[in-house]
């Protein structure tokens, strides 16, 4: 069976939810301003003990992980998610959840084929493109703008 391109449109219309962005886009950045609060009053708190700024940086970014790991472990990630949105990728958390949610997904396989073969399945390629572009700025950089 051939289906054209207008058929085929038709099918996906058919089949996709309507956007409601009105609502959506605020709920995204609530949620995601939510996050990025609690990772400032993390930060604060950090500070308060004596500890320098660069210190308190990563000790923040190291909680957020893993509060972010620990919420998809229970599955309280995902239903943040459902009702945030994009704004549950806000870089860390959403990082984080992106490497423990294929873990977790594929335990049952093995902790071998299973969880160390899958882990980095979603998050991988932000690695490695990550790293090749900040490779690519780093040499454009050093030899172009210094």
């Amino acid at each position: 069976m051939s289906v054209s391109q207008q058929q085929y449109q038709e099918m996906v219309k058919k089949s996709s939810p309507c956007s409601r962005s009105f609502i959506d886009i605020p709920k995204a950045f609530l949620i995601g301003g939510l996050i990025c609060l609690a990772g400032q009053i993390i930060m604060n708190i950090y500070k308060s003990t004596g500890i320098g700024d660069t210190a308190s940086a990563a000790w923040t970014s190291i909680t957020l992980v893993i509060i972010s790991a620990v919420l998809t472990g229970f599955g309280l990630y995902e239903k943040m998610a459902k009702h945030g949105g994009a704004g549950t990728l806000v870089p860390i958390t959403g990082f984080a959840n992106a490497v423990v949610s294929p873990a977790l997904e594929f335990k049952s396989e093995g902790y071998v084929l299973g969880l160390g073969a899958k882990i980095f399945i979603i998050a991988g390629p932000v690695i490695l493109y990550g790293t090749v572009a900040s490779v690519i700025y780093g040499f454009i950089y050093y030899f172009f703008l210094k």
